[in-house]
């Protein structure tokens, strides 16, 4: 009988807390991200997005960046786990590096940081307004910066296949920009398809490429959004090829900082790219988890506790998220008593 190859054991790196809560329109009180935080390290996930330490001007739903480490770091339920726990915040900027590179220093800051390179060169001038040859020399200074202080560094590739500005990538270039972050020193790559431009085929492809010219699964983190709702499909795409890291967020929530946020506007990233801001999430961890368990693929975290925290996810957004197995549950298991 024919069977599908893919790994048997996965890494799972939840970011609700930074990339999902970001696109939210309401203020997520700290008290609820500190309770988020503590039930996924409970659930067993032991790579986090806490925050973002950029301008809280422009993204205020971050602006307890500090307050939230310093309440992830003392919290009480979660305290003995932490030494196993990865914490990682988003520091676009080389302002926002030294941020965060003074919360380590005071004891609460991250162990990870998390930079990012559009392989379209419009986009990363949107994103960041500094061109390539720019980018390129602040991350060579903020990968030293970063392993100087004790942290990891994480290069987070982009408009790997298609940008919402531009049109269409080329796919070599994302892998040439992946051999460039790991020859100045990044510990790990973050490949993301974060306008959902990426078919299932085009995600084997390309993480054959990858896989063919740095075969460390541990440097590659599939980051899929699911705008055209290709999510589940892509994860599995990648585990064929042998991508064993991956990311996402409860009930598929997350995107880009919001324009609009707690009754106000803000600069977030000014005008959408989408028609639509309501459909440019990522793959939702809860069904992913429960696909996964299903095929026999071992994520280190416990399903139905997954399952619970995503149900209180959707009260702290006040409304009803993507996933379905919340609702569905797991598929039973034993005799019905029929």
């Amino acid at each position: 009988m024919a069977m599908m190859n893919y790994p048997t054991k996965v890494v799972l790196g939840e970011i609700t807390v930074r990339d999902g809560f970001q696109h939210e329109e309401i203020l997520i009180p700290t008290t609820a991200k500190l309770w988020v935080l503590e039930e996924l390290i409970l659930a067993g996930f032991r790579r986090l997005e806490v925050t973002n330490f950029g301008n809280p001007r422009a993204m205020p739903q971050f602006a307890d960046a500090d307050e939230l480490f310093k309440a992830i770091r003392n919290s009480k339920r979660v305290k003995n786990l932490l030494p196993e726990v990865e914490l990682t915040a988003v520091t676009i900027s080389e302002r926002a590096v030294d941020r965060a590179i003074a919360a380590r220093k005071e004891g609460y800051g991250p162990d990870r940081i998390l930079q990012m390179v559009s392989t379209s060169e419009p986009h990363q001038l949107k994103n960041s307004g500094m061109t390539h040859r720019e980018y390129w020399a602040m991350t060579e200074r903020c990968i030293q910066k970063a392993h100087d202080a004790g942290m990891k560094f994480c290069g987070t590739v982009s408009t790997i296949w298609g940008c919402p500005i531009a049109g269409p990538t080329e796919l070599k270039t994302a892998v040439e920009f992946t051999k460039r972050y790991l020859s100045l020193g990044a510990d790990d790559i973050e490949h993301a398809d974060h306008d959902g431009s990426a078919p299932p085929n085009k995600v084997y492809e390309y993480f054959s490429m990858v896989l063919d010219a740095l075969p460390d699964p541990k440097l590659h983190i599939a980051h899929f959004h699911v705008t055209r709702g290709w999510g589940l499909a892509n994860v599995l795409a990648a585990l064929q090829a042998g991508i064993t890291h991956f990311e996402s967020t409860m009930g598929g929530i997350g995107g880009q900082p919001a324009n609009f946020v707690g009754g106000s506007p803000v600069p977030g990233t000014g005008s959408y790219y989408y028609q639509d801001p309501n459909i440019v999430g990522l793959v939702c961890t809860e069904d992913m988890v429960v696909m996964m368990d299903e095929m026999g693929i071992d994520t280190g975290v416990n399903v139905d506790r997954v399952l619970e925290i995503g149900r209180m996810v959707e009260k702290i957004c006040g409304r009803r998220l993507r996933s379905e197995c919340i609702r569905t549950g797991r598929i039973p298991k034993g005799k019905t008593g029929f």
